[in-house]
């Protein structure tokens, strides 16, 4: 069975390159994974028939060429689409929706699974403290105190406070693009030991139980 996974930077393909593995592994012996990140969200073309424009690389910017490509090359066979990517300041079931509309038009012979981080790929990284206090043992839970999880809260600097203390601010004053080779490094080390069963991202619960679903499905024999 092979799984195809978009992320739209590195931080998130670290991430799912990993969860994917503890994922799938219960559920089927004999899989492939391959994670593609993009250079950012990008936006959905205004003609998404059109061929991408040169200078494009964000995940819906190639989104509906990427599906047309995989729905011809793929039909048929023991294929499984994943499309992940943060909700941001947008909302979870109107983007959803959108990403649904697009896999179903443009990839209709496919299995597909939409993964949205909500608020941001950092909410899957909160959502299990033990890996975070394993990748960073001195870090400050005190800070999580009064974090909801998965609300629009600005949850990378959430967990900026939690890992980096009085460096923080500093960090946070600076923003990007600086933040993202610190964000790179949460993941890259955070993700290492991230359980799936014990995360309490309602967003990441949600995945993992439709991702678990469409493999038992696609498993199951066709009748006769």
């Amino acid at each position: 069975m092979r799984f195809e996974v978009l992320t739209e930077d590195r931080s998130g393909a670290i991430v799912m390159d990993r969860l994917m593995e503890r994922i799938l592994s219960p559920l089927v012996s004999d899989y492939e994974v391959s994670v593609r990140p993009h250079r950012g969200r990008g936006d959905v073309p205004t003609n998404p028939y059109q061929p991408p424009k040169a200078e494009a690389s964000g995940l819906l910017d190639l989104l509906p060429a990427k599906l047309r490509a995989y729905d011809r090359v793929y039909a048929g066979s023991d294929f499984i689409l994943v499309v992940v990517m943060d909700s941001d300041y947008h909302s979870p079931d109107e983007l959803k929706n959108e990403l649904i509309t697009l896999c179903k038009k443009h990839a209709p012979s496919l299995p597909f699974v939409i993964g949205l981080c909500v608020e941001e790929t950092e909410s899957w990284l909160i959502g299990d403290e033990q890996a975070l206090l394993k990748a960073y043992p001195e870090a400050d839970l005190s800070v999580l105190e009064n974090y909801k999880q998965d609300s629009v809260c600005g949850t990378w600097e959430v967990l900026c406070r939690c890992v980096l203390g009085s460096k923080a601010e500093r960090v946070i004053r600076v923003g990007y693009p600086a933040i993202g080779q610190y964000k790179h490094e949460w993941a890259l080390r955070i993700s290492e030991y991230l359980e799936p069963e014990k995360n309490v991202s309602p967003s990441f619960k949600r995945f993992r139980s439709y991702l678990s679903f469409i493999v038992q499905k696609a498993l199951e024999p066709i009748n006769p």
